[in-house]
């Protein structure tokens, strides 16, 4: 069978010699498997518009999001059996981007294809590989994240459309010091004692890793809600940025109770996965989980733990959204700097040099 997969390179116009605007040759979130159910799934991903959904064997697939015969988006379409059906004419096409059924006429033509995609589920996330014009296949498999199928753990989450650039929602993410301003009735806790907590930052060419303690803290709304903590607490950040996604490792312990060097420490745990993935230059998506774990009634507070997470995260969308906004209108103004900004420079330094990489295989 003749599949047409589709590379991030082909998006080049080489008449402009521009290059993609996003890292390449890497996976990045696509969706929460949960999001696959019985229709199609529409999403734009670095410029590309794709249709994603789930044939009755529960195999994941992404096609370009264009019939070949008149161009309608198959999202516009229906989920069968074996496959994705135009809702123009009718056109059946199965996860590789084949047409195999034309409706009315025997033959079906063998140019009669839909471009695809390189897709991998796993740990209930869908990935999916855009590469260079080298790489139009994966050369590394996904990013694995076992916390969603740990038993001590129970997740949910949800996806979210940014009207914002997704470096802005690194910044966010690698910054915990604005908790106590922006999530004052959630995690957030004593304003003062986040701007000073003690603040460790290491990097490479390919990750940022911070680690923020707070001993001797009253616990924030969130924490007193999900955990029988009987005192102050000492409280953990740890965050994990990478270039398709996040892992934030957030809790605490009674104070005093454990060291906070302990990697298998008791007490209260959220850790979250936090999918940052480009829809356009200006715009993105947020697919994220929560993973907690509980102690008393397990699923009703893992349930509320989760809502309030989504309250912290909306709070945080219109934050996001409306600096952004603000950027704009105050284009030629400089940003200053300050110390909480070390790990948010260090990714978008990171992403500069993938860039430049990104530019000099479409030079060679």
């Amino acid at each position: 069978m003749s599949v047409q997969y589709v590379s991030a390179a082909e998006l080049i116009d080489s008449d402009t010699e521009s290059t993609s605007p996003f890292p390449l040759n890497m996976w990045y979130v696509a969706a929460l498997s949960s999001e696959l159910q019985d229709k199609p799934l529409p999403r734009t991903l670095l410029n590309n518009h794709i249709v994603f959904f789930r044939t009755a064997d529960g195999k994941a697939s992404a096609l370009e999001d264009k019939c070949c015969h008149r161009s309608l988006p198959l999202s516009l379409g229906t989920v069968e059996e074996s496959g994705i059906r135009c809702g123009y004419h009718g056109l059946l096409f199965n996860g590789d981007g084949k047409c195999i059924e034309i409706p009315g006429q025997d033959k079906v033509p063998r140019k009669a294809l839909v471009s695809a995609y390189f897709i991998c589920e796993q740990d209930h996330l869908i990935w999916i590989w855009f590469g260079d014009k080298n790489n139009q296949e994966p050369t590394c498999l996904p990013p694995s994240y076992p916390v969603h199928n740990a038993p001590e753990y129970l997740f949910g989450g949800d996806v979210y459309h940014y009207d914002a650039p997704y470096q802005l929602i690194h910044d966010n993410l690698l910054d915990l010091s604005h908790l106590g301003y922006v999530h004052l009735h959630t995690i957030g806790g004593n304003a003062k004692l986040h701007m000073t907590a003690e603040t460790k930052v290491e990097s490479d060419e390919k990750t940022v890793r911070v680690i923020r303690h707070m001993p001797d803290s009253v616990p924030p709304p969130t924490y007193s809600l999900a955990y029988p903590f009987t005192g102050k607490i000492d409280r953990w950040q740890e965050i994990l940025f990478k270039i398709s996604h996040l892992e934030i490792w957030t809790g605490a312990v009674d104070a005093g109770s454990d060291s906070l060097e302990n990697p298998n420490r008791d007490g209260f745990h959220m850790k979250g996965f936090h999918g940052i993935t480009p829809e356009t230059e200006t715009t993105c998506h947020y697919i994220w989980t929560m993973s907690t774990n509980p102690k008393n009634d397990p699923k009703e507070t893992a349930k509320k733990v989760i809502e309030q997470t989504r309250l912290t995260f909306d709070e945080d969308k219109v934050v996001i959204e409306a600096q952004y906004k603000n950027m704009q209108s105050f284009k030629h103004n400089k940003m200053l700097d300050i110390h909480v900004d070390l790990a948010p420079n260090r990714a978008r330094r990171i992403i500069e040099t993938c860039l430049v990489l990104n530019s000099d295989v479409l030079e060679k």
